[in-house]
């Protein structure tokens, strides 16, 4: 049953329940365990026990929504009826979880309403967080899933390089060519190959490649020359919201890199290793490794090499099943949120450590799966050296 990892991490956490409450489709868990597309108006509960068959609670309005659910339902009219089909769900449980993060620490958790919570509190059980039962549920790779993944990682590669080559061929012919330019190429690239992009890529040269986050458009595009420094951002996936993004980061240079280029690339590249390596050396060892911990390894050598002043950003985010590119399971941050979660056997993420200057930027982007057999597996080419582009 769909259910059935979520209550063996229950009885093994000493988890009684989890309650997974949406209002007006504000929560994706809902969505995500119970696929399909609804138009939520009201209040609904779903209580996963950790021994018993799950039970939904929905408004008559909503009730519809849910026809084909192999899941009981439970009605409701009034508020009052409401709280209490939640409290009958919930008697005799101690510890519930739900989608909400203690002290704010996990945003991309923290999906309950205060009052809610109180609410919930007010029956009796403990409220703890629900973030390890998403990563064991919603956030695990299907076996099709690392397949399309891998197909993508392979397509994506492929159209980084036709972009690197398509600025390398320009320059050497002396043919003028924007960021924008390089970007419309690669859109070609991934609709040739049937992938789907929710925006970018980035393509940054220069100054522009010290904003991680730097965008072209007609407005803002620069052309590209000889001795300007390149960076790429790319992401695509086989369609559907059930695959898995490919997402990396390459760098090049349009002739000889400079002495602080060197450096910096190789710090950044020190950064990532390291974050790669304490993810295996944990899995080896069979020590729980958690997100914040792989931050502070790359964090630590970014640091080490004098650049603290450059860094931007986290090391890396989530890849998941979802709509978004950024997905729900564990982040390699300690930076801008304390991720407490562990790197669980099936999920995904980034490893993608930066530094950023007024004049360029590097990041050097990765992607990785926790094979539940192998262990911590690089899925995406892998970055050793500056790309020469003239």
């Amino acid at each position: 049953m769909w259910y059935t990892p979520a209550q063996a991490f229950m009885r093994e956490h000493a988890i009684d329940a989890w309650l997974v409450h949406d209002f007006r489709s504000s929560n994706p868990i809902l969505a995500a365990l119970l696929p399909g597309k609804r138009f939520l108006t009201r209040r609904v509960g779903l209580v996963i026990p950790a021994r018993d068959e799950p039970s939904l609670i929905a408004s008559h309005i909503d009730a519809s929504s849910f026809k084909g659910v192999d899941v009981p339902l439970m009605k409701y009219l009034t508020w009052g009826e409401y709280r209490a089909r939640l409290a009958d769900a919930l008697r005799g449980v101690k510890r519930v979880a739900m989608e909400y993060s203690p002290g704010g620490d996990l945003p991309v958790v923290g999906i309950a309403d205060a009052g809610t919570v109180e609410l919930v509190r007010s029956f009796g059980p403990e409220v703890v967080t629900s973030a390890d039962l998403i990563q064991i549920t919603v956030a695990r790779w299907s076996d099709a899933a690392v397949a399309n993944h891998a197909r993508a990682s392979h397509e994506v590669a492929g159209v980084k390089d036709g972009a690197f080559a398509f600025i390398r061929d320009s320059l050497a012919a002396g043919k003028a060519i924007t960021e924008v330019d390089v970007q419309a190429r690669m859109h070609e690239a991934f609709r040739r190959l049937g992938l789907e992009w929710p925006d970018g890529p980035i393509v940054a040269v220069n100054g522009h490649a010290g904003d991680p986050h730097f965008e072209p458009t007609p407005a803002n595009t620069s052309t590209i020359r000889k001795g300007d420094w390149v960076l790429i951002d790319l992401w695509a996936r086989v369609p559907g919201d059930e695959n898995i993004f490919s997402d990396i980061t390459w760098v090049g240079c349009c002739g000889t890199p400079t002495e602080r280029q060197v450096n910096v690339f190789h710090a950044v590249k020190a950064a990532r290793d390291a974050a790669v390596k304490i993810a295996r050396d944990r899995w080896a060892s069979r020590a729980p490794v958690h997100g914040w911990e792989v931050d502070d390894a790359a964090m630590g050598e970014l640091r080490a090499a004098g650049f603290a002043e450059g860094i931007r950003h986290r090391t890396g985010h989530s890849l998941s099943p979802g709509p978004k590119v950024h997905g729900v399971g564990v982040n390699i941050d300690n930076t801008e949120t304390h991720d407490t979660r562990r790197l669980l056997p099936g999920v995904g993420f980034t490893v993608e450590p930066g530094l950023y200057f007024s004049d360029f930027g590097v990041r050097l982007e990765i992607n990785l799966h926790m094979d539940p057999a192998k262990g911590p597996t690089i899925t995406s080419c892998v970055q050793d050296d500056i790309l020469r582009l003239a």
